[in-house]
């Protein structure tokens, strides 16, 4: 019984986890990555058509994305998630294989015109998204599930997403029973739509995230609508548009909450009627599927509106581009509005053409809503950049660029920890994933300090025995700067990645004692003796 540590480890975005127990091989998440990851990922340690199962946290591609793959690869196992989650992740999916194969075809063309530049593949198409999708088994919350002998699952509301789950996994083996909890994303706390995180109260081992792990959100209840309020007056007083780079799922769900309520009160004086474009055919989707599972997942507010018959996401002045002509007339509009479109971190999508019609207006404003991964265009934006560049042309950084301070899927480190504090007696180790590099150490050793727990980060490809309760392989970071300049000798592209592996086991040892420090110089100095 063991647990390979493959994705999201030191890192963010990728999350997978694979798990080898009663003679079955199993995932939890099979995440794609996002923005620049600082990583190299293992792969998983079997074929693709030797996973049995695959247990899904949510829908979120960085969770989800590579499940088509998976398919590709051989996969023909069954997908287990919650009803909701499934709903969510048979269009993100499709999605994903949607902008894989456009931009294929694109890079092609241009491929064609140029003899220097190879054919572009998808990492996965259509066909291999809907056979995935195929796989799903949705079951509901807080129902234990017997997988298979010597398997059981259950999934739990941790409020991150519309059906997030942590995965509670039992597994019996030997006539022993090991529990191994994975978090998933888990929510902030007073979300709009969602419920709050529910603790789990036992565990032999627990996975948790750590995005925010280092940081708290604002101590006061931040009043977001007032907020938006004051964003929506000032930029229809001076005749711009407020463009919201947001997540087709989640956010942009929350934006129009906050919205219907900014409307219903007639809080905006300047152009009150303003019109508020849902530019995302995913984004319009996805709304669906949260008003198909509002009675299970929304929150009393929410679920009050429901039961009312209102829709909670809807009201005057919506409107919803599906077509790429409905997406480009909406530059054509003089008129102030609002205009809500992917993706998120402003890599792809829509968006980058509403940031071109944008970005040089002063008079505009682009509103972040969500975490930006470093290395994103949504990063260097939030960080000052005076110029981009979008299809090929440098453009000047003019609009304000704003940010609803606070407002996060993600619990903060004081969530983390008080659902961390939920276990009633302490795990036997805490494994600290999903999280930025050094986040990741901080967060662990905040368990450690605060909680009394056995914490640890593990890097990409390390082991652990979860019956003998000890490691069998502990691997330091392959940073990708090491692994990517390939020389064509893997020999010596091995090296190249000792020689990183080797810097960060050197930082890692800072603290050891100095003439344990000198042993390890001196062993250092003879190997480059040796060799130089």
């Amino acid at each position: 019984m063991k647990i390979t540590f493959v994705g999201a480890d030191h890192e963010v975005t990728g999350s997978c986890h694979y798990l080898e127990a009663c003679g079955k091989h199993m995932l939890v998440d099979y995440g794609m990555e996002q923005g620049k990851d600082l990583f190299e990922n293992a792969d998983i340690p079997v074929e693709a058509s030797q996973i049995d199962y695959v247990f899904l946290t949510h829908a979120h591609i960085d969770h989800s994305g590579m499940l088509p793959l998976l398919s590709k690869n051989g996969f023909t196992g069954k997908i287990y998630a919650t009803e909701a989650t499934t709903d969510l992740a048979g269009i993100m999916l499709r999605d994903s294989a949607h902008i894989q194969m456009f931009e294929a075809e694109w890079r092609n063309r241009k491929a064609k015109r140029s003899r220097d530049i190879p054919l572009f593949t998808p990492v996965y198409d259509m066909a291999d998204a809907v056979a995935a999708i195929s796989r799903f088994v949705p079951v509901p919350y807080d129902e234990k599930t017997a997988v298979d002998d010597g398997i059981e699952v259950r999934f739990t509301d941790v409020g991150h997403l519309l059906g997030s789950s942590a995965v509670e996994l039992w597994l019996t083996e030997k006539g022993v029973t090991k529990k191994i909890v994975f978090s998933g994303d888990l929510g902030n706390r007073d979300q709009p739509l969602l419920k709050d995180p529910k603790h789990v109260k036992e565990a032999d081992y627990v996975l948790v995230e750590s995005t925010y792990g280092d940081r708290l959100h604002s101590a006061e209840k931040i009043d977001y609508i007032g907020e938006l309020t004051r964003i929506l007056e000032t930029t229809f007083s001076r005749g711009g548009n407020v463009v919201i780079p947001s997540f087709a799922v989640g956010r942009t769900q929350e934006i129009l909450y906050f919205i219907r309520e900014i409307k219903q009160q007639r809080l905006v004086k300047v152009n009150p009627s303003f019109k508020v474009f849902v530019d995302s055919p995913l984004a319009v989707d996805a709304t669906e599927v949260f008003h198909k599972n509002g009675k299970e997942c929304f929150d009393e507010e929410a679920l009050d509106f429901v039961e009312r018959g209102i829709n909670p996401l809807d009201f005057p002045g919506l409107c919803l581009a599906i077509t790429t002509d409905e997406s480009r007339e909406i530059n054509d509009i003089d008129e102030p509005k609002v205009i809500i479109s992917a993706s998120g971190m402003c890599d792809a999508g829509r968006i980058r053409h509403h940031l071109k019609h944008n970005l040089w207006r002063p008079e505009s404003t682009i509103l972040f809503v969500g975490y930006q991964s470093v290395g994103t265009l949504g990063r260097a934006l939030v960080d000052g950049a005076e110029k981009v560049k979008l299809f090929g042309e440098e453009i000047d950084v003019k609009a304000e660029i704003g940010k609803l301070i606070g407002m996060s899927g993600h619990a903060d480190k004081n969530g983390l920890l008080d659902w961390m504090r939920g276990f009633e007696r302490k795990p036997e180790k805490v494994f600290v994933v999903h999280g930025e590099d050094t986040v990741t150490e901080t967060f662990a050793n905040t368990l450690h300090d605060e909680l009394g727990m056995d914490a640890y980060a593990p890097f990409s490809g390390t082991e652990y025995d979860l019956l003998k309760g000890e490691f069998i392989r502990r691997t330091e970071g392959v940073r990708k700067a090491a692994v990517s300049k390939h020389t064509g000798n893997p020999v010596f592209d091995r090296l190249l990645a000792a020689g990183q592996r080797l810097l960060s086991i050197i930082r890692k040892n800072e603290h050891l004692a100095n003439k344990e420090l000198a042993k390890f110089a001196d062993q250092i100095d003879a190997l480059s003796d040796k060799w130089g």
